[in-house]
């Protein structure tokens, strides 16, 4: 049985991956902040699950991973699906620094832990949800779309750092459109894809040992837009 981490997994995509992965032969360490969404998801099947309740943004999150992948018996892929994202038209700073806390400070101290076990071990699979919005800045959520294009560089390198180490370290970036999850805010949403669908196609991804993929797919055809359009047009959208 294969061992995994779903950093993030008390709702929305992670959970639901989460659960897809212990139907395939994963045996599935959840973290989150809510404990009693974590003990829902073991108590639903108590030998596919273990379950680790802590603030990315407050703990020592290597040290937290490092005893649940002891507990879980070694760790064979590890999916970060934790971030934040709020409207902040007015840019406050104190928003600003709650998304940068964790999409970048904590997505890099739980990315580097990952990838520092998987170089040791000469193997393993990391996957981090980054997002489309990564691809050009935003208005409304400047540090968002910032952190995102962050996540999505960070994974870059790492993926060109283990090229050259010739070892089978696989690194997916899943850059998601809209969800129907709690970070999905907004009008004029459209191409909704529900949680399981993303799970779905992300399991299908680590499989594969994709690089990059969109959730759901023609979010691909947005992201060809986004690269494409001129600066002038763009930043009066």
């Amino acid at each position: 049985m294969k061992k995994a981490i779903v950093v993030g997994a008390s709702s929305g995509i992670g959970k639901t991956l989460a659960i897809l992965l212990s139907k395939n032969n994963y045996k599935v360490g959840v973290t989150g902040r809510r404990k009693n969404h974590l003990l829902e998801i073991q108590n639903s099947n108590p030998k596919a699950f273990v379950i680790r309740s802590f603030d990315l943004t407050a703990d020592d999150n290597a040290s937290k991973l490092s005893e649940l992948t002891k507990e879980l018996g070694g760790l064979d892929l590890l999916v970060l699906s934790s971030g934040t994202g709020k409207f902040n038209k007015n840019l406050e700073y104190p928003i600003e620094q709650e998304t940068l806390d964790l999409n970048v400070n904590a997505f890099t101290e739980v990315l580097n832990f990952a990838y520092h076990f998987f170089e040791k071990q000469g193997q393993g699979h990391l996957v981090a949800i980054s997002s489309i919005a990564g691809i050009r800045g935003g208005a409304v959520a400047p540090a968002y779309n910032a952190s995102k294009a962050y996540q999505m560089n960070y994974l870059e390198g790492l993926r060109q750092k283990t090229k050259k180490l010739k070892l089978p370290i696989y690194i997916t970036d899943v850059r998601p459109g809209f969800v129907d999850t709690d970070m999905a805010k907004g009008d004029g949403k459209f191409w909704v894809a529900s949680k399981e669908k993303a799970a779905r196609q992300i399991f299908q991804a680590i499989r594969h040992k994709k690089d990059i993929i969109y959730v759901s797919k023609r979010w691909y055809l947005i992201a060809l837009l986004l690269k494409v359009l001129p600066n002038w047009m763009y930043k009066r959208m």
